[in-house]
């Protein structure tokens, strides 16, 4: 995939499906707010999907207790073929890597129709009181990154200076469980960034995104939107720091 290509970094979604360790599956339906009016699956969505899917495997492994809390630091998402028609889609996860307070997940994703991306990530490993924690016996998701180590070190620029700024007000609903801005929401920033700078993101894309710090319900956001070549970057910026920041690369 030439976007992928373009992109570059340590997070690799060509990762294998492992022969060895933990792997989960699970089905989900398309649902109506999951599709632009064009009927693609957004990114949104597709990072919600790939979320709950992730959960479902850590609360069947004893790692989505109260005692494990994981916070996603870094993704990108590799679409070799956009979800347009399809209706039910297919998620394979496993770890793609293990870090001492981190660990990468990886996620297949197919279409009943032909829709196909690949997802690797990176995510921080908490306590119960959201402080990083050491990872310890990691079992069979151990084994099935098969010795690769994941960094949690950020590799993506801002915009420039010549960015477009608008506010990015904060919902209530965008709050989840654990008192943050859930990370799906970041994805409604870039998919709103794309419709509002014109770019068609309907064929194969490559998007990566950067969380930088957690965003919070009452602060005051501005999304940052830059136009490139091939794409866009993508900035949530607050008045005291760039919260997170994406790119996405098309063809």
């Amino acid at each position: 995939m030439k976007a992928a290509a373009r992109l570059g970094g340590v997070l690799d979604p060509g990762i294998p499906v492992p022969t060895r360790g933990r792997t989960f599956s699970a089905r989900r339906r398309v649902r109506l707010a999951d599709a632009d009016p064009r009927g693609r699956v957004r990114l949104d969505a597709l990072a919600r999907l790939l979320q709950d899917v992730a959960i479902d495997d850590v609360q069947e492994t004893g790692w989505g207790t109260p005692q494990h809390l994981w916070f996603v630091r870094r993704m990108r998402m590799e679409v070799h073929r956009p979800f347009l028609e399809d209706r039910e889609i297919e998620l394979v996860t496993w770890c793609s890597g293990v870090a001492a307070i981190a660990a990468g997940r990886r996620w297949s994703v197919s279409g009943d129709r032909g829709g196909w991306a690949e997802i690797d990530s990176v995510w921080i490993h908490l306590d119960p009181d959201q402080r990083p924690a050491r990872i310890e016996g990691f079992g069979a998701y151990a084994e099935a990154a098969a010795g690769r180590h994941v960094s949690t070190k950020l590799e993506l620029p801002g915009p420039g200076e010549a960015a477009a700024a608008s506010p990015w007000p904060l919902r209530a609903t965008d709050v989840d469980m654990h008192g943050h801005v859930n990370n799906s929401i970041h994805w409604q920033a870039v998919e709103h960034a794309l419709v509002s700078g014109g770019v068609d993101a309907a064929g194969p894309l490559a998007a990566e995104l950067d969380y930088r710090e957690p965003l919070d319900a009452g602060e005051q956001i501005e999304l940052l939107t830059e136009r490139r070549e091939d794409g866009l970057r993508v900035a949530l910026r607050t008045p005291a720091a760039v919260k997170a920041v994406a790119t996405v690369v098309l063809g």
